[in-house]
């Protein structure tokens, strides 16, 4: 099987997926990036059929340039991956160029234009937030005229709530649509804000048939840890399967795959549980998440969860794996501004927690303060009890304190 990898950045996480998909049996792997050949880890290089770089690697035309000297290299192109999420489109334009095997751009577009997304939602009857495509300072002020405060302005192609804001008054608003200057060339999407308890589903279907899900609690919701960057923050795995929150969610979450034209992939939904136990879809990626949720299944179920993913994107195939564990992880986020000088409660937390603990990136000082919402650094526990996991992590982020300054 020929397979060309498309990982623009050698970051961490992308490099899992590039080791998994390298060490399954019959594959030749070809890889493209922006970064150089040399910056990839010996041994990761030594597993490699080709690699070829490209100056530009979140470009079509670079990606069908690159695309085409790596199938010269390995005499064709069966299967063209890609997880990041602001290359689907791009990537899918360059299947579709080639004729590989694949969703198409015109699919991966509902999962990348919010509005285009929220409107197939609509038309299959999926609770959504209402919300409207703003093209102009007008359109938004209409659209606040329609809902009231609070709402939330979006990028159309945006992802990780990357670019969100909340506003709830006229001032706010004001100084939003300064910044992001709504046009026909640079629309946003303003949306009803939704208040709740907020998860995310993973689901993965093969030729559009969902085969095995999971779910996790996010503890604050993303948008809050976005807004104040001192916050630190949970992402939890429980080791139950059924859940009030999968048996909420999972029938419109299906119907929102289908309605959207899911293929072949893992996909992940973010969704919020109002108070009164109604449900809200927020958005859906065709990708896998980020927050270090695939490697907390990796520890949940026990396996590696990277290999899996390229095994279904490469293979088709996937044999669900028994949840033996409840998973978790905590992130660490300074406080001030500059690089960490300090990190404070370590010692507490490994007395306390530390036989937890089955993975750890910990702030050191020196380090530049993070540039995601994943901060300086984070710990992922287990525990077969989902009550332990959720006391180790409070107690985590309660205890680690990570001082930036100079």
């Amino acid at each position: 099987m020929r397979v060309i990898f498309v990982a623009p950045f050698f970051m961490e996480t992308t490099l899992r997926f590039v080791n998994a998909t390298a060490d399954l049996p019959g594959v030749q792997l070809g890889l493209l990036s922006q970064d150089p050949f040399d910056k990839l880890p010996v041994a990761l290089q030594k597993k490699l059929s080709a690699h070829w770089r490209v100056d530009h690697a979140l470009g079509t035309e670079h990606l069908l340039h690159g695309v085409d000297g790596l199938r010269r290299k390995l005499g064709g192109c069966d299967r063209l991956l890609g997880p990041l999420e602001h290359i689907q489109v791009q990537v899918a334009q360059v299947r579709d160029h080639f004729g590989i095997p694949g969703m198409s751009a015109e699919t991966i577009k509902n999962f990348r234009d919010k509005a285009r997304m929220k409107d197939r939602f609509r038309a299959a009857g999926i609770p959504c937030a209402r919300h409207t495509l703003v093209q102009s300072v007008a359109d938004a002020w209409d659209f606040v005229r329609l809902v009231g405060y609070p709402i939330v302005l979006k990028p159309k192609e945006g992802s990780a709530s990357q670019g969100t804001a909340r506003v709830q008054n006229d001032a706010e608003m004001a100084h939003n649509l300064g910044w992001m200057r709504p046009s026909v060339e640079n629309p946003v999407v303003a949306e009803e804000f939704i208040t709740g308890l907020e998860r995310s589903f993973e689901t993965i279907s093969i030729r559009g048939v969902p085969v095995w899900d999971s779910h996790t609690r996010y503890d604050p919701a993303p948008l809050s840890v976005l807004e104040n960057p001192w916050i630190q923050w949970t992402v939890l795995l429980p080791r139950e399967v059924e859940t009030t929150d999968t048996q909420a969610i999972r029938k419109d979450a299906r119907a929102a795959l289908t309605a959207l034209g899911m293929g072949t992939g893992l996909s992940h939904m973010e969704w919020f549980r109002r108070p009164n136990g109604s449900i809200a879809i927020s958005e859906v990626a065709a990708r896998p998440p980020g927050a270090q949720i695939v490697t907390l299944n990796s520890y949940a179920h026990d396996v590696d969860f990277y290999r899996l993913w390229s095994n279904l994107m490469v293979y088709e195939q996937f044999t669900p794996p028994a949840r033996k564990y409840a998973a978790g992880a905590a992130f660490f986020r300074g406080q001030g501004r500059g690089n960490v000088i300090a990190v404070h409660g370590l010692d507490q937390a490994q007395r306390e927690i530390g036989h937890l603990v089955v993975e750890a990136r910990l702030p050191k000082p020196g380090m530049p303060q993070g540039a995601t919402y994943e901060g300086e650094g984070y710990a992922i526990v287990r525990h077969p009890d989902t009550s332990v996991v959720e006391h180790a992590l409070q107690r985590l982020i309660s205890l680690v304190r990570v001082e930036l300054g100079g």
